[in-house]
């Protein structure tokens, strides 16, 4: 099963990137585990390698469970969200990593899988949560936020330009009755949306998107993950982030980009050692996948990849 829908994004670019440090072995951490696709793969190419998989779907969990049996004691997973890694790193007794990898957004499982609702195209129950054990569904959020918070989650996390309006539609047509299924917001969604711009693609993909984005914390809990990632790393390892869309692509820029700049102070004849970047950046600005991998699996056309080494221990 696992195979047949899930194409890990950019992994043999993801591999040469992380080979260095863990061609030496140590300590792994694959932060969004997903189904096992890119664990699957490093624990086969390097085998000196201990890999913790962080993963809050519980289903996902489950699949890669069976996929990385057979590296036995090497593959420890892990069901929790992946700003908790220094405490799941605590748990585990591990105290630096040679290498870190987010493949952050929806997964393929949640994607293919209709009734989890995170796909528009599809009508299931509104739900979106990435851990089904717990927390807000989209649809209590669409019943409970009010028109002003259904404008500024719409804008700041789908940078939809009709957030006023679709807002609005929502919390009017909510009041005849709960919109409970995914074609219940598209059809409230087309219906709010001008008809010269329903040629402009679809009106709820931005929606969607920012709906996911709330009712999972995933920028929330990026801003935590990442710096703590960064902080676990010892001398020569090396992360590997890739991103989906352009908010989650600027907070792993931005803080990539802190970590490998000078903290000298403007006009310091020199560089004092404790003032050094902690990290070098391992590729320019942000790799897109390529032409041949975005024919064969389209869901890498999106993809930003980054990539950091540590280059000395932090002040």
């Amino acid at each position: 099963m696992s195979d047949e829908i899930h194409v890990p994004v950019q992994l043999e670019r993801t591999l040469e990137l992380l080979a260095p440090p863990l061609e030496r072995g140590g300590a792994v951490v694959d932060a969004t585990l997903g189904m096992g696709g890119h664990a699957e793969r490093m624990l086969e190419r390097f085998p000196d390698i201990t890999l913790v998989g962080l993963d809050r779907d519980t289903q996902a969990l489950a699949i890669a469970g069976e996929r990385l049996a057979r590296f036995g004691e090497r593959a420890r997973l892990v069901h929790a969200v992946y700003d908790r890694i220094a405490d799941v790193l605590d748990d585990l007794g591990i105290d630096e990593l040679s290498g870190v990898l987010f493949d952050l957004g929806v997964s393929s499982l949640q994607l293919d899988e209709a009734d989890r609702g995170f796909a528009y195209a599809k009508d299931a129950p509104l739900d979106m949560r990435m851990d089904g054990t717990s927390g807000t569904t989209a649809a209590e959020v669409l019943a409970t936020y009010s028109e002003a918070e259904l404008r500024r989650i719409f804008h700041e996390y789908g940078e939809e330009k009709l957030a006023a309006r679709y807002a609005r539609f929502i919390v009017q047509a909510r009041e005849s009755e709960p919109l409970e299924r995914s074609a219940q917001l598209v059809e409230v969604l087309q219906r709010a949306t001008p008809a010269a711009l329903l040629r402009a693609g679809h009106p709820a993909k931005r929606v969607f998107q920012a709906l996911r984005i709330e009712v999972n914390a995933e920028l929330s809990v990026l801003e935590t993950a990442l710096p703590a990632a960064l902080d676990a790393l010892g001398v020569g390892g090396r992360i590997v982030v890739l991103a989906y869309q352009s908010l989650e692509d600027r907070i792993v820029k931005r803080e990539l980009q802190r970590r490998s700049s000078s903290t000298a102070p403007a006009g310091l004849p020199i560089e004092l050692p404790e003032h050094r970047a902690e990290f070098r950046l391992l590729v320019r600005g942000a790799e897109l996948a390529d032409d041949e991998e975005k024919a064969r699996n389209p869901r890498a056309t999106p993809v930003r990849l980054r990539a950091a080494e540590r280059v000395r221990e932090a002040a």
